[in-house]
Formats: C-alpha cells, structure tokens, sequence
C-alpha cells in the first residue's frame, strides 16, 4: 500500500520528481521501495533566470532547498551547500549551450532544516554586474554537496535534483532616461531649431550593445539608433567608446548617418569638437548626425546626460 505524501515549497504545493531511482513513479504518492527513506534536493532543479541590472551592488537570490521523505524528520538535518562551477559545465554540454560562471556569486555554508519540517529558505546573492559584459551569457549553481541529521547520520542527496541553476542576463547598460544639455537641429537656409534644455528622451534596449530612441533634437519622424562600439577615444582624460548612430525610418530603412568632424552652429561650437561617443563616467552620449532630405542635409547634435 502506497503512503501519500505532501512537499511544501515556496508559494505552493508542487508534484516533484524525487530523484533517478524514482524516475518512473512521478505523483503525489510515496513508493514502497523508498519507505522511511530521505532525500535532500532542490525543489527548483530546472534552469532558473534572474535579469540583472549593470550595477555593483549586491543581488539578493532565494531557493528552497527540501527533504523528500514519508514521515517529518524527527531531528534537524544540516544541508552543506557550495557554488558549484561544474554544474554550469555540465549544464553546457547536457545543453549545448555556452553560458560563463557568474564571478561574484556566493552562498551560505549551511544551511539547517528544523526537525517536523521539511524544507528551508537559503539566501544567497550575486555582484558585480557592472563589471561584465552585458552580450556574454552568464550562470552560477548553488549545489547541496552534503546532509547529515543531527546525530550524525548522512541523508542521500539526490544526484539529478542537487542544484539551483541559475541564468544571469545583464541588461543593456546604456538604456534609460537621458536629459537633454544642448540640442539643436538644423535645416540648410533657416535659424538653428533649439531643443529645450532638460527634454528627457527614453533610450531603448535593441540588443546588449545598442540602443534607439525617436527623433533628433526635436524632429520625431525617425528613430536613431546608436551602437556602442569596443572602439576608444580620450577626451578629457577619460577613455570614452566612440558609437555608430543612423538615423531610420520606422521601417529600419536607413535615413543618413554620423559626421566625421563636428558639424554644427558656429555661435554654438563647442570647446571639445569630439563627436560621436559614449562617456562611462560621466554616462554621457555627444551625438552629432544628419538625416537625408531633398533640399539638404539636416544637420543634428545633442549632448545628452543618463539621469
């Protein structure tokens, strides 16, 4: 006769795979092969994802860690947790896929689940995505790599079941709000159009390395996509990346493209004539196109500050 028994994890009632020796008696009821047996998991085995922002600080990362059995233990059970850069391998090749090691990831030695219950709550935490590249693909494992009872006595890991795997996307760490220090557009034969100092435009996420946003200065017909390149130049003192900025229509048809040399009002030059970058400090884009038209070129340049 079968025993029925009930997991607890985080949020609700969930129907777990125990492990490799069970592989066939999926549901809710214990066999009678394993009666009186326990088996430490992770409830949550399959690939887990946690979109980063670029920043420094610390990212808090929580998962359940569970004792699979037929009755409560009767005595606290200490779980041996560790961040197990081999698991990412083995995901790799199980996968086909080509995630990196997140660098900066750690987790609490050990963990205890307390006698009459079944499972705990283990808080670990990641770092240091700015320091990453945001086009890499990135993972950490916590694994449980012992479990003991309290009067010494080994719990059975469950080999397929042992991890928290964990993807770690970084979002592009150029999109956002930016607030407009100078901007103006100009048409061949009129006054310079100003933009107003202080217009907030929302940069958007293509991909990990570029960004859009709708119009120049205050012209909104295209969007102007800008891609940030490995490419460097100094201006200042700091080492800044230059971009390719292209003007589109809404089609993603090419409408003009950068200058090479500032071009712009002579009653606004500026003291620096670099144009075309992207400042990591300061987290400032100086932008200095042209978007084609039958009577011209429009002539386009603003400096803009991520807020």
């Amino acid at each position: 006769m079968k025993n029925k028994i009930t997991l607890y994890v985080s949020f609700l009632a969930a129907v777990l795979l125990f492990g490799a020796c069970l592989k066939d008696n999926v549901g809710d009821y214990w066999p009678d092969g394993v009666k009186g047996k326990m088996y430490a998991q992770v409830p949550s085995y399959t690939l887990q994802q946690l979109a980063l922002q670029p920043v420094a600080g610390d990212i808090p990362v929580s998962f359940l860690v569970n004792i699979a059995t037929d009755a409560l233990p009767t005595e606290d059970i200490t779980l041996t947790l560790a961040v197990d850069p081999a698991a990412v391998a083995q995901y790799n090749t199980d996968h086909s896929t080509s995630f990196k090691n997140f660098p900066t990831s750690s987790v609490p030695t050990t963990v205890v689940i307390a006698k009459g219950t079944r499972n705990a709550t283990v808080e670990a935490k990641v770092w240091g995505a700015n320091a990453l590249n945001a086009c890499d693909s990135y993972m950490t494992a916590f694994t449980i790599t012992a479990a003991k009872t309290a009067s010494g006595k080994d719990v059975t890991i469950a080999s397929n079941m042992k991890s928290y795997l964990l993807s770690l996307p970084i979002s592009n760490p150029y999109a956002g709000d930016y607030s407009m220090g100078v901007g103006y557009r100009i048409r061949p034969g009129n006054a310079t159009e100003m933009v107003t100092a202080g217009t907030i435009e929302a940069f958007k996420t293509l991909d990990c390395k570029t960004v859009k946003k709708n119009g120049f200065g205050n012209y909104t017909a295209f969007d102007i996509t800008i891609e940030i390149t490995a490419n460097t130049i100094v201006v200042g003192g700091t080492t800044c990346y230059k971009v390719i900025a292209t003007p589109v229509d809404a089609s993603g048809t090419v409408q003009g493209g950068m200058f090479t040399t500032w071009t712009g009002d002579a009653t606004l030059q500026p003291a620096d004539l670099n144009i075309n970058y992207y400042n990591p400090v300061t987290k400032k884009f100086v932008l200095n196109c042209y978007y084609i038209s039958s009577a011209g070129n429009r002539i386009m340049y603003e400096v803009l500050t991520r807020l």
